[in-house]
């Protein structure tokens, strides 16, 4: 069966809906990951008794089941208690859920990583406890996370495309409509992957190059 271009022309407009859809939610779902994980990690160094206990709950049970029972319960078990969210919410927050677990081990191994002796040091040159986090431990952690938080960018843009299951007309939803409806199946995935490279391609090389740079910085 030949390739049909003029299909791939006369579709990508939707393509291009369904991707700044997926950027959307995705964004927006990393953003929450970062803070969900931030506050986990700093919980988790800092030791501090139930609320650690519960942390470790939640990364265990965020890790352990699957984005797409994680967003049936939001879309589906919710209104079950009175709580309605819509379909973007529900995306939001799911991947939100889901990556705050591995965001915050990304950012608990970056805070472990740096010696009792630069807190102490800082302490001695009068730094005050923000000072410290701020000027001496975060800059250190951080370089030492990158490749942990990139990685964990590109995981959740990938997943993602689970969100398509409670009607969501991101990129995959697109593409799978368009394969129910005219069995243009060859075209359709092409302009998937296509889309997907545009999104994820540039992250993964600024990610590589945020790796070096650090990696500079720190020798």
């Amino acid at each position: 069966m030949a390739f049909d271009w003029s299909f791939v022309q006369r579709y990508a407009p939707f393509f291009v809906n369904g991707t700044l859809m997926t950027i959307f939610i995705s964004v927006f779902g990393i953003l929450l990951a970062i803070a969900v994980g931030l506050i986990c990690a700093g919980i988790e160094i800092a030791r501090i008794p139930v609320a650690r206990q519960i942390v470790r709950v939640y990364i265990e049970l965020s890790r352990n089941t699957p984005l797409l029972v994680q967003l049936y319960f939001l879309y589906f078990g919710l209104p079950k208690l009175g709580v309605v969210w819509s379909a973007q919410t529900c995306a939001i927050v799911g991947l939100g859920f889901l990556g705050g677990s591995y965001m915050a081990e990304a950012m608990r191994g970056g805070l472990e990583s740096v010696p009792n002796v630069q807190r102490e040091t800082a302490y001695v040159l009068g730094l005050t406890p923000l000072q410290s986090i701020t000027r001496v431990v975060l800059p250190q952690a951080i370089s030492t996370a990158v490749p942990g938080l990139v990685a964990n960018v590109i995981f959740l843009f990938k997943e993602s495309s689970v969100v398509s299951a409670i009607a969501l007309a991101d990129v995959m939803y697109m593409a799978k409509d368009l394969i129910g409806m005219y069995y243009s199946t060859y075209e359709s995935l092409f302009m998937l992957i296509v889309a997907y490279l545009v999104i994820l391609l540039p992250i993964s090389i600024f990610g590589t190059w945020l790796e070096r740079r650090f990696d500079y910085a720190r020798r």
